[in-house]
């Protein structure tokens, strides 16, 4: 039977389970991606499975989140991240080497392996055909004490690229394309896998981009083929040996089908504030634009800067737009100096800032009052940037760089009339530099684990009761993301280590008082809409409202890795059983559980609610492994139980 890329490389790895969709199977991790946001809280988590050494055939920890140094805590948390690593023998990349996916792209990513990441754009990995997913902090810590990945089986979209694109149209519009058909949801549940002679259009970083953002569809993850422009690739990183062909079979099947002709993509822009908001940029053109930004955790590879380079190449931004470029990683940057791009830039008034994430989780570049500020990164919901009310669009480098020419969203094409297409072919040798890298060895793992004082132990948590009478403090709407349940930005980040600290933020965004009110109530339950906890896969937005007692979400949907997340915290993520119900509750409503553990030890996928004395229906569609985590009080408690 013809087989699709992704159930190629899932039958590969499974470990348990049948890939037939909705069902949980177990996948064997080959690698592991930690960042500092997340990966601190990841590791003591590890930490606290009490073995000696990571079992995973790799593990990164990158530095490229927290990299503004305000005061103590982000320093305190990079040393104890490095000591860690070494200890436990991970490879560590410090601040200022790169962002994770751009790195790991470059230096340890090879076709057909399976990698894991305490951040939500792994499916990046995508670029070198690596099948990558984002997972909580504990599944990642799980996964480097060699336990395998549990997920709902996903089904496989296939994507037929026919044609080219055409000049002054990139693959962010053609992320921004899928987008546009799917909206952030319409993946839930799926691997989007790429296939047709359209491909081969494709480099590898474009591929990167797609596979970073597609993410935003709600997708498990993304798949190319390993090909000839992957063979480039690697060649051109010194690591031509790593590859290996990979492709579905002549006349693979896919459980959904679509096709996109590449010669028809059009400049595309996301509005404020949902990556699927997608318009021709056409639609919103002439809007006068303050800030513009290229790169961070997509569009930072060569490829893209050097395109803004050259579309500015004797030019200067307008005077109102401030032009900032982040590259992927030092390595990039070295690379665009050597092509002379570095010149170009700066001498079009651009500021060239530190490899990292920066601006796009809110750590630094936030826009002033009502600023308009166009951006290359893959999400743009509301206040993310670290400016409330904020107007950011995602769009492509191309419409970046019209953007800082004159002023106004532009549709990059009628940059056409007064200039050529700056086609821009990667280069055939990268100059290569992993000398920041400290790699493990058995002489670095005698290092002392170093813990400042914004470390905090892991709360403990108990296990479910028989019975269990909440309060509701607070009901949100459709498409609530991690952000807003757990804001990003630098008050807050770097607190990920201390979680009695940042639980003061939760839903800060929408009610400051919630820890308060948290509180007096003493159990709670949240009601949500649709698509509940979309985005980032920080298990904060778990964690913390656990820590305030919060002990069920009552939606009309989750997005996969927050549902995994709430169940590894003791969290009942329940469903509606009629989603009409979710317009009867208000705040303030009390909500019974009865029999909630006996129930949950029978097996039973229909659980009675009672609200204001009133009964209800709600759905538990979770995995008899992911009962038991609910029944122990949460992941660790289980994996200590055993």
């Amino acid at each position: 039977m013809s087989k699709n890329l992704t159930h190629k490389i899932l039958e590969g790895h499974l470990v348990e389970g049948t890939l037939i969709p909705g069902e949980e199977i177990a996948i064997r991790i080959d690698q592991v991606l930690l960042q500092d946001a997340t990966g601190t809280m990841a590791m003591l988590e590890f930490e606290a499975l009490g073995l000696d050494r990571i079992a995973a055939e790799l593990a990164v920890q990158y530095v490229d989140h927290n990299i503004i140094q305000t005061d103590n805590k982000n320093a305190d948390d990079h040393i104890y991240l490095q000591s860690a690593s070494a200890r436990y023998g991970l490879h560590f990349s410090p601040a200022g080497n790169g962002v994770s996916h751009q790195v790991h792209m470059e230096r340890f990513g090879v076709p057909g392996k399976t990698l894991i990441g305490s951040d939500s754009h792994t499916p990046g990995a995508a670029g070198v055909s690596v099948l990558g997913m984002g997972a909580g902090g504990l599944d990642v810590a799980l996964a480097m004490g060699g336990h395998p990945y549990h997920l709902p089986c996903p089904k496989v979209l296939g994507v037929k690229l026919v044609g080219k694109l055409p000049e002054w149209v990139s693959a962010k519009d053609l992320i921004l394309e899928m987008l546009r058909r799917y909206d952030v949801k319409g993946c839930v549940g799926k691997i989007v896998e790429y296939y047709g002679p359209g491909v081969a259009s494709l480099s590898a970083t474009d591929r990167e981009t797609i596979g970073n953002m597609g993410t935003e569809l709600g997708a498990t993850s993304s798949i190319f083929p390993s090909d000839e422009n992957t063979r480039a690739y690697l060649k051109a990183q010194g690591r031509e040996a790593q590859w290996v062909a990979l492709s579905a079979d002549p006349g693979a099947e896919y459980d959904e089908y679509d096709e996109i002709d590449l010669s028809k993509v059009e400049p595309l822009i996301a509005k404020p504030s949902s990556p699927g908001n997608v318009v021709p940029v056409r639609e919103v053109a002439g809007l006068r634009v303050d800030q513009v930004i290229v790169g961070s955790s997509v569009n930072s590879s060569f490829r893209d800067l050097m395109v803004v380079a050259r579309i500015l190449e004797g030019r200067h931004a307008c005077t109102w737009t401030s032009l900032n470029v982040n590259p992927g990683s030092r390595q990039v940057i070295e690379n665009v100096a050597q092509a002379g791009g570095v010149l170009s830039l700066l001498r079009a008034g651009a500021r060239i800032h530190e490899s990292g994430c920066l601006g796009c989780i809110g750590m630094g570049q936030a826009p002033g009052t009502g600023q308009v500020s166009l951006r290359t990164m893959p999400r743009n919901f509301p206040g993310r940037s670290g400016t409330k009310d904020d107007q950011v669009y995602l769009c492509s480098p191309e419409t970046v760089a019209a953007a800082a020419l004159t002023g106004v969203i532009t549709d990059p094409r009628d940059l056409g009339e007064k200039m050529s297409y700056p086609h821009i072919e990667d280069p055939k040798e990268y100059i290569v530099d992993e000398f920041s890298i400290v790699r493990p060895s058995e002489k670095l793992k005698d290092t002392e684990v170093v813990r400042g004082p914004n470390i905090a132990p892991l709360p403990a948590f108990e296990a479910l009761p028989q019975s269990l009478e909440t309060k509701v403090v607070l009901v949100v709407g459709d498409n609530i993301s991690t952000d807003t349940i757990m804001p990003a930005g630098s008050k807050v980040l770097p607190l990920r280590s201390n979680i009695p600290a940042i639980s003061r933020f939760v839903f800060s965004i929408i009610d400051e008082d919630f820890p308060r009110k948290c509180e007096e109530a003493g159990a709670v339950t949240l009601i949500g809409g649709e698509n509940y906890g979309q985005g980032s896969s920080r298990e904060h937005a778990a964690l913390a409202p656990r820590y305030l007692g919060v002990r069920a979400v009552l939606a009309k949907s989750f997005a996969r890795i927050h549902l995994a997340n709430l169940c590894n915290y003791g969290i009942l993520p329940l469903v509606f059983a009629n989603p009409d119900d979710y317009g009867l509750i208000k705040a303030g409503a009390k909500i019974v559980f009865r029999d909630l553990r006996s129930l949950l030890t029978q097996g039973a996928a229909e659980l009675p609610v009672e609200v204001d004395g009133k009964q209800i229906k709600a759905l538990l569609n979770i995995s008899p492994r992911m009962r038991r985590m609910l029944i122990e009080g949460g992941a660790l408690n289980m994996v200590g139980k055993k």
